[in-house]
């Protein structure tokens, strides 16, 4: 009975020039995917213009993409808030928890048809961010500046201890 051969000794080239090759493709069971009638549309060149996006996310709820790091005593969490002004923002702050919620909204009209490319998220959004250690919610600060939000929380400094003193009653 012969073996098969495991794919790293046929890589670092364990096989005796005698064994025959075998292909890849009996190993992995083959899946196409569905093309759809609009996309074979597009693709055949027949237009110059491309389709305009039809999707209606009126009702969805965008999620905001964020940045999150550290430094010594802060987790600093920035955001692209670009057309939200700074009152129209939520934040809400836990010890292990930061929540951002607004809403962009569109200052024209235009309808469906009329857009070459519609990649603007409009309507509103919200992120719950989970952190990594417990900060102090009252020493937090939040400031936006350019489209940038920017939010630092203090980390809360376990190690810190304090002495106290037993008052006699």
């Amino acid at each position: 009975m012969t073996t098969k051969r495991s794919f790293f000794d046929r890589l670092s080239g364990n096989i005796s020039a005698g064994d025959a090759f075998d292909s890849f493709d009996d190993e992995l069971p083959t899946v196409t995917a569905p093309v759809h009638k609009e996309s074979r549309k597009q693709a055949s060149g027949s237009s110059s213009r491309p389709a305009p996006l039809d999707d209606d996310l009126s009702g969805s709820e965008g999620q905001l993409p964020v940045d999150v790091h550290q430094t010594a005593s802060d987790i600093i969490v920035r955001a692209f808030v670009a057309g939200v002004r700074p009152d129209e923002l939520s934040i809400s702050i836990s010890r292990d928890m930061v929540e951002i919620g607004g809403s962009r909204m569109e200052r024209e009209q235009t309808s469906g048809s009329d857009y070459f490319t519609r990649e603007l998220f409009w309507g509103s959004f919200s992120r719950a961010i989970m952190l990594p250690q417990e900060v102090d919610v009252e020493a937090s600060s939040a400031s936006a500046k350019d489209g940038l939000l920017t939010i630092i929380l203090p980390k809360l400094d376990k190690a810190r201890q304090t002495k106290l003193r037993v008052k006699a009653g």
